[in-house]
């Protein structure tokens, strides 16, 4: 009987290489999806699908959450808020989606029980990211004792999250050697065609490549 992982996909680097990474560690994929109503969302879910497609990944779900457009609160689900590009921001960003790792996790954790996996992988990185509360390593580790008190006595998921000390340097040189296809990923925060190259998450990206020595090989427009 294979051992199983729940790993949660964007569509973009960092959850692809998590994915690439329990691939090499020999578990059998069962890959997660959240639409959110994100401002990238369409681009965000064909990179999911071609992804799930390299991998030949047949056990796929992708869950609409349209209320986070109802919250509001950031520049991924609210188009009267802009989204930053000037590089500098104090505090939290405002594309910080309020708590929405922690109900990714929640429903992960669901699809989790209901597969019988015993692993839950997701990419958070707390090291080189962007601020966002919900990607530390103290919290991932909370919500994994959360989620075992809340689940039946017999279920037993550990919550992997491989790359939260990592930088986006680290992360391209990772994903290289694991032969991840870095272009079919995609990150930046708010455009579907070619990438702003100017958005916190672009920065980042661009950034991680430099440092690493390696051309990004998706299109910019910047």
């Amino acid at each position: 009987m294979s051992k199983k992982a729940v790993v949660i996909m964007s569509g973009g680097m960092d959850s692809s290489l998590v994915c690439s990474k329990m691939i090499d560690d020999a578990y059998e994929i069962i890959a997660v999806h959240f639409n959110y109503d994100q401002r990238t969302q369409d681009k965000e879910l064909e990179c999911f699908n071609s992804i799930c497609k390299h991998y030949n990944i047949d056990k796929t779900y992708v869950i609409d959450l349209d209320f986070f457009k109802q919250l509001g609160a950031n520049a991924l689900t609210d188009r009267s808020i802009d989204v930053p590009t000037s590089g500098v921001e104090e505090g939290v960003p405002v594309t910080y989606v309020p708590f929405r790792n922690g109900i990714f996790l929640s429903l992960a954790a669901s699809i989790a029980e209901k597969e019988g996996a015993e692993v839950l992988a997701i990419g958070v990185v707390q090291e080189d990211s962007s601020g966002y509360p919900d990607c530390r390593d103290s919290f991932i580790k909370s919500m994994e004792k959360s989620i075992n008190l809340g689940t039946k006595d017999e279920t037993s998921i550990e919550i992997k999250m491989p790359l939260v000390h990592l930088s986006k340097a680290q992360i391209v040189s990772e994903a290289i050697k694991l032969k991840t296809p870095l272009e079919l990923t995609w990150s930046c925060y708010q455009n579907e065609d070619k990438a702003c190259g100017v958005c916190d998450s672009c920065r980042l990206r661009l950034n991680g490549f430099k440092i690493a020595g390696v051309k990004d090989p998706i299109i910019y427009e910047n």
